[in-house]
């Protein structure tokens, strides 16, 4: 039995040492070569747009624009977010891009310290740009590359001159403000004041509330308590516009008020043709989503390096009712 089995062990082993010559030969064979890589690769730049209002025409029309421009440059883009400014949805749409190690980040500033967490820590670690776009934030705040969007500050010096136009250079008037006041929303508070406060018979109101439908109505019924006599509102957070006239209709109607907003309330453009609005800055959001696919596109073929640090700025414009009819 012994014999029989180191006969055995011997018959494989001589097998095994010619399968591993055979193999060893063809490696050194002239005519070998390794392996091509795989044709199907698919090296395009893999970019993300993350909002935090999927269900608004503003960033619908953000989106329209990045998906032309990423479709012309040959990148890869995605377009993700939350619905009904759900932060914290947001917030993790950022993270799970940045662990994906996307190419590039174009994202809606969020003027918290999360956000910035995020994109000046994370972010930063990884590699991943970040453009800011429509709203911007500090830049040595979040380490962003560059913002793409309207001049918030700009936008504000408008609004204010178009009220005294429409409403004189007295009375009262009420500035509806986030109680968080993001980035954006102090540079178009700044805009505002700088040209009111020039007029000593322009009594200015600033309220702040939190940004839900049921605290806006609340601070706007206790406001029109307060000072029955106000000629104005502005809602500098722009969805704050439709509860403000929920509740003056409730009262009575909206009209004898001079009321201004900006085009990123989903219902803006509506309340204006109705005459609900007197007044709304229209942004350039088509725009927007070109020029931030562009732009990462530049920064990441190495074309345009640096990119510029205080913003790429889209154009705007003040509208009335009689100029969409």
């Amino acid at each position: 039995m012994r014999k029989i089995a180191t006969f055995v062990i011997a018959i494989i082993c001589i097998i095994l040492f010619y399968f591993t010559f055979e193999t060893a030969l063809k490696v050194f064979r002239a005519d070998w070569q390794m392996p091509e890589e795989s044709k199907q690769e698919n090296t395009n730049n893999r970019l993300v747009l993350i909002t935090r209002e999927l269900d608004n025409p503003f960033w619908d029309k953000v989106s329209a624009g990045a998906r032309k421009q990423a479709e012309e440059d040959g990148a890869r883009l995605e377009i993700w977010g939350s619905y009904g400014n759900n932060q914290e949805d947001f917030l993790r749409q950022i993270e799970i891009a940045i662990y994906s190690k996307v190419d590039g980040i174009i994202v809606q500033g969020l003027d918290t310290e999360e956000f910035k967490e995020l994109t000046k820590v994370k972010a930063s670690s990884y590699g991943i740009p970040i453009i800011t776009i429509a709203n911007d934030v500090p830049m040595a705040e979040s380490l962003r590359r560059t913002y793409v969007g309207s001049n918030q500050y700009l936008a504000g010096i408008m609004i204010a001159r178009q009220l005294l136009t429409d409403m004189g250079t007295s009375g009262e008037v009420v500035l509806m403000l986030d109680s968080r006041q993001e980035h954006y929303q102090k540079q178009r508070l700044e805009g505002i004041r700088d040209i009111l406060q020039d007029y000593p018979n322009v009594q200015i109101i600033e309220s702040e509330t939190e940004d839900t439908r049921e605290q806006v109505i609340a601070t706007t019924k206790d406001l029109l308590n307060k000072y029955p006599n106000v000629d104005a509102f502005i809602a500098v957070n722009a969805n704050f516009s439709g509860d403000i006239i929920e509740e003056m209709d409730r009262r009575s109607n909206a009209e004898p008020y001079y009321i201004y907003s900006f085009d990123d309330y989903a219902d803006a453009f509506s309340l204006l043709k109705k005459g609900k609005l007197d007044g709304i800055i229209e942004q350039s959001p088509l725009k927007m989503g070109e020029l931030s696919v562009n732009l990462m596109m530049k920064w990441l073929n190495h074309e345009l390096v640096p990119l510029d640090l205080h913003g790429y700025l889209t154009d705007i414009r003040l509208i009335k009712a009689m100029d969409i009819q």
